[in-house]
């Protein structure tokens, strides 16, 4: 992550003309909107600097600082914008604060995605000069190219061997497209199939739309034909160890959509309700586990598992006493083995991925779905999540009230 000097970060405080600067007076109205707007377009970084872009809080359009009181609270505002979702593929950004002319101010210093085009609310912004606005039709091309010429990570690479037609037309345009963007955006789009699967990274380009590996796994007709590891391995053991009868089993394949909901179902199918008609005026419903948890478990085990190189599945084995949900590829970047679990640590080996869960409503926000599941447990009254990991897989076990 590139860290600007205090001497750098004055120059470019001053510098009005440039494309890599917005300034900040406060936080507050719909600043918050119009700051996010400012990240998202830094990300896109269309005039190509390859150079982070940087968002003063606290200071006024000459550069002069504002008076703001940059505050903890602030701080932790202003790195939401990390890991609310509302920002996809999510952002690399970095928040400080700084003494620059001998005022404090907020810095948020944010890098050029290796994955564009970057949307906020399902809109791309862009900025060149002064200008910050909607990406044009031109423009979004530009992004577009721009992710095909660089290093890119796994799960926006071509798939060997798959063609257009082993995606779903109708499941893109029905399903997937009006929950990735607004419904303005939608309405005013002439673009061409070829051109939108490719701005969603579902194709490596709009001149040679092979699928890539979300577009196969998020829309696919036959997903595990190309990712063969893209699936779930169920068992319903009659029992607490592995060598006890296994009274259910099934290989849940399909979109991911697909896979999750035929998963929600078994657990549904095999979780137990319990009435306590004594601890109050009113009978109290609780379950075997809250589905909350399991929720969260299984999403954060289908994002995060490494698919390059294994063909290994998730496993979700249901045993009398336990639940245990096990997924290929250990911590990633950031995250340790050390570390795994503790708030605010978080990091994505599949972050495009992760815009394409959250869009297809099966992540909510990033970076708090262990400490969700804690949460739901101990509500419900299960012991907490246990976690055995190395640095080749993770498993969670859910213990049963």
């Amino acid at each position: 992550m590139q860290r600007y000097t205090d001497e750098e970060l004055s120059i470019l405080l001053k510098d009005i003309e440039s494309d890599c600067v917005e300034r900040k007076e406060s936080f507050s109205g719909d600043v918050s909107r119009r700051s996010r707007e400012a990240v998202c377009a830094f990300s896109n970084d269309l005039p190509n600097h390859k150079k982070a872009g940087v968002l003063f809080v606290g200071a006024k359009d000459d550069g002069n600082p504002s008076g703001l009181k940059i505050t903890d609270q602030l701080l932790l505002t202003l790195s939401d914008m990390k890991t609310d979702g509302n920002i996809l593929p999510l952002p690399a950004l970095t928040v400080e604060k700084r003494v620059l002319n001998g005022a404090e101010m907020a810095v948020v210093t944010v890098m050029p995605s290796d994955s564009p085009p970057v949307k906020y609310d399902g809109r791309i912004w862009v900025r060149t000069g002064p200008r910050r606005a909607l990406a044009n039709e031109q423009e979004e091309r530009i992004l577009n190219e721009k992710r095909v010429s660089c290093l890119i990570p796994y799960d926006v690479k071509p798939i060997p061997g798959a063609r257009l037609g082993d995606i779903s037309r109708t499941f893109f345009e029905e399903e997937y497209l009006p929950s990735a963007f607004a419904p303005d955006v939608l309405k005013e789009n002439h673009r061409m199939y070829e051109e939108r699967l490719a701005s969603c990274k579902m194709v490596k380009s709009a001149h040679e739309p092979v699928p890539t590996f979300i577009g196969i796994i998020s829309l696919g007709k036959k997903p595990q034909d190309f990712v063969y590891g893209s699936y779930i391995q169920f068992l319903r053991i009659d029992g607490s160890d592995v060598d006890s009868p296994i009274i259910d089993e099934l290989e849940i394949k399909g979109r991911l959509t697909e896979i999750y909901k035929t998963a929600e179902m078994k657990f549904t199918a095999y979780n137990k309700r319990a009435f306590d008609v004594h601890s109050g005026p009113t009978h109290i419903i609780s379950w075997d586990y809250p589905e909350a948890a399991f929720r969260q478990i299984l999403c954060n085990a289908i994002l995060h598992r490494n698919y390059d190189g294994t063909n290994s599945p998730v496993r979700f084995y249901w045993y009398n006493d336990r639940i245990e949900i096990m997924n290929p590829g250990g911590p990633y970047g950031d995250v340790t083995v050390e570390n795994f679990g503790q708030a605010g640590i978080t990091d994505y080996r599949n972050k495009n991925l992760a815009d394409v869960m959250k869009n297809l409503d099966l992540v909510q926000r990033f970076g708090f779905g262990i400490q969700w599941a804690k949460s739901a447990m101990e509500a419900n009254g299960n012991p907490p999540p246990e976690f055995e990991l190395d640095n080749h897989f993770v498993k969670v076990v859910l213990r049963r009230k």
